[in-house]
């Protein structure tokens, strides 16, 4: 760290707190990002980087029915003048923009590859070319009217509007989607006749609830269609909050192929989904057996989605069948509703949806009176102008004579008394009309004749007195804003091609769940796990015994007999249980996997037993140091990969409780027979004491019927019994006594 004396104060430096010196730099950071970058405009739709690309398309003069340039050439004109940003941020912003499938109504008109369904990006932007849309253009209509304000750009070379006129809600029409600093919004796509439909009814009764809106906007309507399985209850709490989820399900139907089969085909996949992923996921969900009621998946799609599941069993309901696809896939999404916007273009806010109505409303009412005024300002310049060739057209003799005759014609325009003889008011031209007369072609005075010059002054006097009219009337104003909505309702709306809504809503219907079990055809298996924990299944109920091959420096750990069916429990020293299903086990024809890649076992964990499950019955569980305890089968079954929590401790051993006694065994040799009873039926937790240990701990345990005394297997094949236990019976947490002669070396009972 240096040592060199804080700097004093001067002209061109201050001291400030660090904390503060942060946090105000972080705020503006945080402003701009979510002014500038991340959240609509609420009265266009629009991000900065959008507006400014339809604009500088305008500017190009790419209209519709135009010819189409280089996406290089747009986005480097949006770079250059506009968006002092990356040019591939533009570019991928400007092919958003055109794509049919993340768009409802596209702004821009692409030509050349511009992404697709699955997932692919748009080809390079030297490749591809683009002019406006349509919705695009109309988004921009009035633009020259002066109908919005705007701004310099960032170099103040240019100037760039701060809103667009937007002639349609483009914001719910399109949606839009952004996160910010601290704030994020997501707002689905929505169908342009029902919002305008809306708007409509806003205009005609302006403190409408959002419930009535809900008559008229049935539901999101997303480009890739689908069907939005919600009730009207969460839909109504959804635009009155601005906030909620919905969930979005793919379109399908049932085909018979006849003799009784029949396959499924998707032919609309939710929103924001990647066709390509959600294959691969369908595979993966038959290759690792989860869902073994689906035998195959196939895509067969060209210009429309169609992806074809087949069953493996026809008897297999296919509601049943896409009820567990919908679970285990993104057949089924939740789209997140956060309908956090700009109002004005400064104030972010969660709105309802009638607010965002309100608010593009409002706007359009200022656009409106804005081109008014514009309007009026050009018809009062006109009309001054016709005056003057009124004038001219009068008095034609004289205005040639002074023009061809004095030295400065237009003084002598402007100083020439105009007025009829015998009118005493003097009549003189404006410097404007003086200006228009000498810029007149000569080839103009044949059709500058009186009828058309007052044909046209009594035209725009009718127009400026309406609009007078409609600036002074709110109630004009709304009556021309609806016949706008209806004529851009008209253009884009359900009678347009490509306007009928895509996305059906219906109530959610509750599939009786599909039982997997039933669906696995029963088989024995045998179950191998290795010393270094590779697990596999034979075919069959193969000799425990019989040999097998491992990899170099493994060998057996336990080998059991089970059923395709069965669910095998793998108890870890960690004190958790695992569940694996016998039928995803790896077949025995390779050496297995290992069973950590099946279930989260950590690897300082080792595995204590291995078992399949039964309902109904109950283990004995302990820990080394000689804590346990008795626990349901029905609390062992762990529904994730990483296990449940039942034992607390470094785990021993599992035994299977039957009989009425209990024998454990320490490292001191000693043993102790208690009763069953004495243990308590636990879910959870450390358990109680089996036996008093004054060193070491316990070695192991089993259960076992009083009457029929302890039998274990010695080394020689032979089987040793103990009938009589008494020596050993006592309560539970003693210390027990000495094991019997012959009892085995290693401490674990070897029951026959």
């Amino acid at each position: 760290m240096s040592d060199d004396p804080i700097p004093e104060p001067t002209e061109n430096l201050s001291l400030e707190p660090l904390s503060r010196a942060i946090g105000e730099r972080y705020l503006t950071y945080a402003l701009s990002t979510i002014m500038n970058r991340a959240l609509p405009d609420a009265r266009d739709g629009l991000k900065p980087v959008h507006r400014r690309i339809l604009y500088a398309m305008r500017e190009l003069r790419l209209a519709p029915n135009g010819p189409f340039r280089k996406s290089a050439k747009i986005s480097g004109d949006v770079m250059g003048n506009y968006h002092p940003h990356g040019d591939s941020a533009i570019y991928d912003a400007m092919a958003r923009l055109a794509q049919d499938f993340a768009m409802r109504y596209p702004l821009v008109d692409g030509q050349g590859n511009f992404g697709n369904i699955d997932g692919d990006s748009p080809a390079a932007p030297r490749y591809t070319e683009a002019r406006l849309a349509s919705p695009g253009e109309a988004l921009m209509v009035g633009l020259a009217e002066d109908s919005v304000e705007f701004r310099p750009s960032y170099d103040g070379t240019l100037t760039e509007p701060v809103v667009l006129p937007a002639a349609f809600p483009n914001l719910l029409c399109n949606g839009s989607s952004g996160i910010a600093v601290g704030m994020a919004t997501n707002i689905p796509p929505h169908n342009l006749h029902e919002v305008v439909d809306a708007c409509l009814h806003l205009i005609k009764t302006p403190d409408a609830r959002d419930e009535t809106l809900l008559n008229f906007v049935q539901g999101p309507d997303f480009p890739t269609g689908g069907v939005l399985v919600e009730d009207a209850e969460t839909l109504r709490e959804v635009y009155r909050t601005g906030r909620g989820s919905l969930r979005l399900r793919a379109r399908w139907q049932q085909e018979d192929l006849g003799r009784g089969t029949w396959q499924i085909v998707v032919t609309e996949i939710p929103y924001q989904v990647q066709k390509s992923r959600l294959i691969e996921r369908l595979a993966e969900l038959i290759q690792t057996r989860k869902l073994p009621v689906l035998a195959d998946v196939r895509d067969e799609s060209a210009e429309d989605v169609r992806i074809v599941l087949e069953p493996r069993t026809r008897s297999v309901d296919p509601a049943q069948l896409m009820g567990a696809l919908f679970k285990a896939s993104d057949l089924e999404i939740r789209f997140g509703v956060n309908m956090n916007v700009l109002l004005d273009g400064r104030v972010p806010k969660v709105c309802s949806l009638k607010e965002m109505l309100r608010a593009f409303l409002d706007h359009r009412r200022d656009v409106l009176l804005r081109r008014s005024q514009f309007r009026l300002g050009k018809i009062a310049s006109r009309l001054e102008v016709l005056d003057g060739y009124i004038i001219a057209f009068l008095n034609l003799d004289r205005v040639i004579e002074i023009i061809r005759y004095d030295d400065d014609p237009k003084a002598g325009l402007l100083a020439e008394n105009w007025a009829a003889p015998g009118d005493p008011a003097p009549i003189h031209l404006t410097e404007v009309q003086a200006e228009a007369i000498l810029n007149m072609r000569l080839r103009a005075l044949r059709r500058l004749e009186e009828i058309e010059l007052r044909a046209e002054r009594d035209a725009l006097l009718a127009e400026q007195s309406e609009l007078v009219a409609l600036v002074a009337d709110e109630g004009l104003q709304w009556t021309r804003i609806k016949e706008e909505l209806r004529e851009v309702r008209d253009r884009f709306g359900k009678s347009a091609p490509g306007g009928a809504r895509r996305t059906d809503i219906s109530a959610r219907v509750d599939v009786q769940p599909l039982d997997m079990d039933s669906m696995i055809e029963r088989e024995p298996v045998t179950v191998i796990l290795s010393q270094m924990g590779w697990i596999r299944a034979l075919k069959g109920h193969q000799p425990l015994d019989a040999e097998v091959k491992f990899r170099d420096g493994d060998g057996p750990f336990m080998s059991l007999h089970a059923e395709t069916t069965d669910k095998l429990m793998l108890f870890g020293s960690n004190g958790r249980f695992y569940t694996l299903n016998a039928h995803e086990l790896p077949g025995g024809r390779g050496l297995g996997e290992p069973v950590r890649l099946l279930v989260d076992l950590p690897n300082d964990a080792a595995i204590v037993d291995l078992f399949p499950w039964r309902e109904g019955r109950k283990y004995l569980i302990a820990s080394r140091p000689g804590d346990g305890f008795i626990v349901n089968a029905g609390d062992i079954l762990a529904q994730t990969k990483s296990g449940k929590q039942v034992l607390n401790g470094e785990a021993l051993l599992c035994r299977k409780v039957e009989g009425d006694h209990v024998a454990c065994v320490g490292q001191n040799r000693k043993m102790l027979v208690f009763a069953l009873s004495e243990l308590p039926e636990m879910a959870r937790g450390k358990g109680v004491r089996l036996q008093k240990f004054k060193d070491g701990g316990l070695s192991d345990a089993i259960c076992l019927t009083l009457a029929e005394g302890l039998r274990w297997r010695e080394s020689g094949g032979r089987t040793r019994t103990e009938p009589d236990l008494t020596e050993w019976l006592g309560k539970r947490a003693t210390a027990g006594r000495m094991a019997p002669r012959g009892f085995p070396r290693d401490n674990r009972f070897d029951p026959v």
